[in-house]
């Protein structure tokens, strides 16, 4: 081998030697703090009981079945240790009746959630308060107490703590408040007031 052919094989050495290096490099440069995705969407299940407040004298039992998105925040701002976030979610409500004269009610709602986030984000603290609007089989024509028509308007409130895993999804323990009631479009109009646990799961994306 000559003189010149190893310095050439040296010189290419040393050159690929010097570009892995480089490309290791910009890559390590290119890793940054990972960044939450900005959607989520929720599915969430519990069990609620009719409670007082002037409603229906009835017993009901509802099991609301309800499926989120929520959008990216439109406020954040340290707080606490943690980050003060607020943003909005938009629901589908299917909730089966298992007990009282009407067999379901099916509506949408339209919250705002404030949420504190733990300084990892692995632990959140929630609450979310707003309305919307659904349809019922109203029975209040024939049994005292039901409900009076079956288009209704609703209002939640929503408090818990979530759980979020590496993977980005989230797990979540609440209470759910729920009023039903057609604001006096019908002459039969006792409400229904309904509180219970519920849980849900959700994924960032």
């Amino acid at each position: 081998m000559s003189l010149n052919a190893g310095r050439r094989r040296v010189r290419n050495g040393l050159w690929l030697g010097g570009l892995i290096l480089a490309t290791r490099a910009f890559a390590a440069d290119a890793v940054v703090p990972a960044v939450l995705p900005r959607y989520e969407w929720e599915y969430a299940t519990g069990i609620l009981w009719k409670v007082g407040g002037g409603a229906t004298p009835l017993t009901y039992l509802l099991v609301p079945q309800i499926i989120s998105l929520k959008i990216p925040p439109v406020s954040e701002r340290p707080w606490a240790g943690g980050t003060l976030v607020l943003r909005s979610r938009f629901s589908l409500l299917i909730e089966p009746i298992l007990r009282g004269p009407e067999h379901s009610f099916l509506g949408t709602a339209a919250a705002g959630e404030l949420e504190w986030r733990s300084p990892s984000r692995r632990f959140v603290g929630f609450f979310a308060a707003g309305g919307g609007f659904g349809w019922i089989d109203s029975k209040g024509h024939e049994i005292a107490g039901a409900q009076g028509q079956d288009f209704n308007l609703n209002w939640l409130a929503n408090l818990g703590v979530r759980y979020r895993t590496e993977e980005n999804w989230l797990f979540s323990l609440g209470v759910y408040f729920q009023h039903i009631s057609n604001r006096g479009m019908d002459r039969i109009n006792p409400g229904l007031n309904a509180v219970g646990p519920t849980l849900a799961f959700s994924h960032r994306f």
